[in-house]
């Protein structure tokens, strides 16, 4: 199995990548639009994110209202939600896991029953990163086509907010965490498939020694 320090990396990297798809998950900073009106005192900035939309006055203020209705949504929102909250569920679901598979860690039982919760996390890694990066990449291709378009007014274009590149980094951190736990099985199991030279020969040399001494001894 890969070393403990390899496995320990690819798990910090996977907690920051799942504490970060959450917070983009939550927040209503998806896209975003500064209107500075006729003077600062009149300057907003609008906020929508994937549950509520929010905006910022620069007295202070700051007011949100949830999005009850789903039917009343873009359909790139309504997919955005249901593979970012998939992407939550299976990010937690492959910290579990791969807890479980850890090397350093005395769950599991043994090897080869870690190896397996090892490979599982990080499948379960990788599926997550993938959906993190779809609604992330979908999310802000439909903000820069609505910006590019000549026939949408001024006040309803926006750009992506802070949540997007938070869940595109997250996403691409989940990801990397799960090409490396799975990486560290399949090398796990060649090795148990391939015994090194060196372990081959000293057994090999044992068994002839063995032979010769019975030799001797009749």
């Amino acid at each position: 199995m890969a070393s403990a320090g390899l496995q320990l990396l690819a798990f910090v990297l996977a907690l920051s990548g799942t504490s970060g798809i959450l917070t983009a998950t939550l927040l209503p900073s998806w896209k975003v639009r500064v209107d500075a009106g006729s003077s600062i005192i009149t300057a907003i900035v609008q906020l929508q994110g994937l549950w509520m939309d929010c905006t910022w006055y620069s007295t202070g203020m700051f007011s949100c209202t949830l999005q009850y209705s789903v039917l009343s949504l873009p359909t790139h929102v309504q997919a955005a939600r249901a593979t970012m909250v998939l992407a939550c569920v299976l990010s937690a679901v492959g910290i579990c896991t791969s807890t479980v598979g850890m090397k350093c860690t005395r769950l599991g039982g043994d090897r080869e029953t870690k190896s397996h919760a090892c490979f599982a996390g990080g499948v379960c890694f990788v599926a997550a990163g993938i959906s993190g990066l779809i609604p992330t990449v979908w999310y802000t291709k439909e903000i820069i086509a609505n910006f590019l378009d000549l026939t949408v007014p001024e006040s309803n274009k926006h750009e992506p907010g802070g949540a997007v590149y938070i869940g595109f980094i997250s996403a691409l951190l989940l990801f990397i965490s799960g090409m490396i736990f799975c990486t560290s099985r399949i090398k796990n199991s060649e090795a148990l498939l391939y015994p090194s030279k060196r372990q081959h020969v000293s057994t090999t040399q044992l068994e002839g020694d063995s032979a010769h001494n019975l030799k001797d001894y009749v």
